[in-house]
């Protein structure tokens, strides 16, 4: 079977989480930089890791790389990697995105187009053509810039891995799906233990958690750009990758995990959301502020993305909204407290400083991941978790 190294983007801050997925997968992880993973893998890895990893972006076949500090150099470097070998005579490609850092050559649109003229030059002597009708298979290519070093990838995933195929409706500002499920695994969450999110907008945290603790594959609702590459990656892979998938999966888990939101159409869009996810059985929603944040329970999590105030008449309204939240979690019985925001006197209003915080992008953003946290149960109470099957 032909072997690979392999890209996984991710956002920034969150490649310790990504490169323990990939571990968990079975594969060497080779590298990691900001913003990125890099790992060997058979064509096997090319599918499972579509399917199954939560937090991130994409899986990119590596090409090449080579130092480029002018576009002549970046042309020859293009034009001297094996292209003959990912894409055929009748593939449509093009490099859809490029990105650069602290290097010379910088404007994404000239990288574009020089390695496009590269690629063709290069496929017109292996093909023995003067022209490609580009009328097969797509053949999308991203390419890096770090510091004159140039890293081209094949992406094998297309729309990004984020968009799991449950989100139809969202909220005025969503957070993204492999963002939410990284920030989840940055705490000690498992399914025995009860979640809430007083901030649910579209339901993402907590279809997210539902989704763990089902172990439903994220990848399992969705298509991928390389599953038409049969010359790269045989198809029965793809369908070896979704029977395991399909035999992981456990819906009968017992689960507390609940969406709150002060807005009635946001609880409607989130109810539907996990339905289109197949994990509305394990979670309740339901209308309420936060000022009504309450459970009877021990040693629970809250897991939310509250308003930042990105807009200016909403600014006002912060203090408020964290003092509550605050207020809220400080009655709360040996709960712990995480959550993502940019809005810069969150731990001042929330009324104590964060036992650890986290600086992540979401986006262009900067934001904190502040945590707060509870005790853990006692080991009696984890034992008797485990002896009635619920422990992780």
């Amino acid at each position: 079977m032909r072997r690979f190294e392999l890209i996984a983007p991710c956002h920034f801050g969150l490649e310790a989480v990504l490169k323990r997925e990939i571990a968990d997968l079975g594969y060497e992880v080779t590298g990691v930089e900001d913003g990125r993973v890099t790992f060997a893998g058979d064509e096997e890895a090319v599918c499972r890791a579509n399917l199954f990893l939560r937090t991130a972006e994409r899986v990119l076949i590596k090409v090449g790389s080579f130092h480029a500090e002018t576009f002549e150099e970046l042309f020859q470097g293009t034009k001297a990697l094996p292209w003959e070998d990912y894409i055929p005579a009748d593939g449509r490609f093009w490099v859809t995105k490029a990105a650069s850092v602290k290097s010379r050559l910088f404007s994404p649109s000239d990288i574009q187009s020089i390695m496009k003229k590269a690629m063709v030059e290069r496929l017109k002597g292996i093909y023995h053509v003067n022209w490609f009708a580009e009328d097969g298979e797509s053949f999308p290519i991203r390419v890096f810039l770090m510091k004159d070093e140039v890293t081209v990838g094949l992406d094998t995933t297309g729309e990004s891995l984020h968009k799991r195929g449950y989100r139809k409706l969202t909220a005025k500002a969503p957070i993204a799906e492999n963002l939410a499920a990284a920030l989840i695994m940055l705490t000690p969450w498992r399914a025995d233990r009860t979640l809430v999110d007083p901030f649910c907008g579209s339901g993402t945290f907590p279809i997210e958690a539902a989704m763990m603790a089902a172990r439903m594959a994220p990848g399992m609702n969705r298509e991928f750009t390389a599953e038409s590459w049969g010359h790269l990656v045989d198809r029965k892979c793809w369908y070896r990758g979704v029977d395991e998938a399909q035999d992981l999966i456990d819906t009968s888990v017992t689960t507390d995990i609940q969406g709150y939101d002060i807005d009635d159409n946001m609880v409607v869009i989130a109810r539907e959301n996990a339905r289109l996810a197949g994990v509305d059985h394990l979670i309740h929603f339901q209308r309420r502020p936060v000022s009504e944040l309450s459970h009877p329970k021990k040693y629970g999590f809250i897991i939310t993305n509250p308003p930042y105030g990105e807009r200016l008449e909403e600014k006002k309204d912060l203090p408020a909204l964290y003092r509550t939240l605050g207020e809220r979690f400080g009655q709360l019985d040996c709960w712990s407290l995480y959550m993502i925001t940019s809005y810069e006197n969150a731990e001042r209003d929330i009324g104590r400083k964060a036992d650890k915080n986290r600086k992540i992008y979401n986006g262009m953003m900067k934001t904190y991941f502040y945590q707060f946290q509870g005790p853990k149960p006692p080991k009696s109470e984890r034992n008797r978790q485990e002896r009635n099957g619920q422990g992780k």
